[in-house]
């Protein structure tokens, strides 16, 4: 059966080092962003990718569709080496970008892809994919296809690998968080059980490797010591205040997550709240606190922290399509004239034609929140205009007169 459909992919932002990847509609964009040469862009397009020979596909090349070859999913791998992409057309895209951006191969996945991520080894590319499957493609022999690694009942949404490449995590649509042997996949240590809705992101943080931090559909983050599937701590977001929007009850779903390791900071973006907020990371009390909100002025599409702790945002504005927030005594504060955020600025400004098919798309969960039924109202509805259709027949026999009850009662014939 064909997994429930996701909505059409939002663009992305990637940086490594001092390397930035923008990805929109078909489109790449990647320059190192911390030089001052303004001729260093490097441009990419999937939809001329699929127009070159595949050989070497074997038994993936006939699961092969057609699609728009906008780009789902992308990554880099721990040291920025290797950048791997997949898109609507089904086609795994790897790249080294070290000393140069070079395409290494173009292989088809089975079927389009919800998530990836390189081993911390960078010999593997992990594809999790709209049917429920995790398949394994090799870097070292970048024409080999795909092993299927493991499978779920459900659309999976997430899956990223423990900083030792012990254990892959997955998240899926039916609310688990499944942890599995990367060496005997089938082998599941443990379930993290406990959202009530879709299962949006998750993430193993970096330097406490234990911890596991969630966020669903339900509006909440959790924190997991994800071994034993325990949760640590819960963070309900529609009790922060987040913005006039979640005063109206609209749900509060995590779209993406950025880590600084230095700070323990946490950065999270939302589903159609156009906030970005900043979290802090206790790991002995094994709680988060609530720092800081950042408010846009239009619609965030991603958001990431550079090495240094500057957050980078990525919005939906041709004018300002990039936002960057230095760290000041333990706030962010907006920085407009670092020459990085004008040159990258000025690169996506200039392609903005690759953006335009993502502008005003509505939520991209919308269509994987549990839809319910109240049958019970509708049945007291029911019973209640049954009791009162009897009610009015009884009313209709009863005699006019308490003379004429009475004899009736008695059995006196009336007169």
């Amino acid at each position: 059966m064909e997994a429930a459909k996701t909505a059409n992919p939002t663009p992305a932002l990637a940086i490594s080092g001092d390397l930035m990847v923008v990805t929109g509609g078909t489109h790449l964009l990647a320059a190192r962003y911390t030089e001052a040469t303004s001729d260093d862009l490097f441009t990419y397009d999937c939809s001329t990718a699929s127009k070159k020979p595949q050989e070497n596909q074997g038994e993936n090349s006939k699961s092969s569709g057609k699609g728009s070859h906008d780009i789902l999913a992308c990554a880099f791998s721990i040291s920025g080496t290797y950048f791997v992409l997949s898109d609507d057309s089904k086609q795994l895209v790897l790249f080294r970008t070290k000393p140069s951006w070079e395409c290494l191969s173009i292989r088809t996945v089975v079927r389009r892809c919800t998530s990836l991520v390189i081993t911390a080894a960078e010999d593997k590319i992990l594809v999790a994919d709209k049917s429920g499957d995790v398949y394994s493609y090799s870097i070292s022999d970048p024409e080999k296809s795909g092993i299927v690694e493991l499978g779920h009942l459900s659309l999976l949404l997430d899956v990223v690998l423990t900083p030792d490449d012990q254990y892959i995590l997955t998240a899926d649509r039916d609310e688990k968080i499944r942890v599995s042997l990367t060496k005997a996949p089938h082998n599941i240590l443990s379930f993290c059980l406990g959202h009530r809705e879709f299962v949006s992101r998750i993430f193993v943080i970096p330097n406490y490797p234990d911890l596991l931090l969630s966020a669903s559909g339900d509006g909440t983050l959790r924190l997991w010591e994800y071994k034993t599937g325990k949760e640590v701590y819960c963070c309900h977001l529609s009790s922060l205040d987040i913005c006039e929007a979640t005063k109206n009850n609209m749900k509060c779903t995590v779209t993406k997550i950025a880590y600084y390791s230095e700070g323990s900071c946490i950065a999270v973006l939302y589903d159609c709240v156009p906030t970005v907020s900043i979290f802090q990371l206790d790991a002995s009390a094994r709680k988060l606190s609530c720092k800081q909100h950042i408010s846009l002025n239009h619609k965030g599409w991603d958001v990431a922290f550079e090495t240094t702790g500057g957050l980078w945002v990525l919005q939906e504005n041709m004018q300002t399509p990039l936002l960057f927030y230095h760290p000041t005594d333990g706030q962010w504060q907006p920085a407009t004239e670092e020459n990085a955020l004008r040159k990258m600025s000025n690169y996506i400004t200039e392609n903005w034609k690759f953006f335009e098919g993502s502008v005003g798309r509505e939520s991209t969960y919308q269509n994987l929140y549990k839809a319910s039924f109240d049958n019970m109202a509708v049945y007291l509805q029911k019973k209640n205009e049954r009791l009162q259709q009897q009610k009015n027949k009884r009313k209709d026999l009863q005699p006019e007169s308490n003379g004429e009850m009475k004899r009736i009662r008695m059995g006196t014939p009336s007169l």
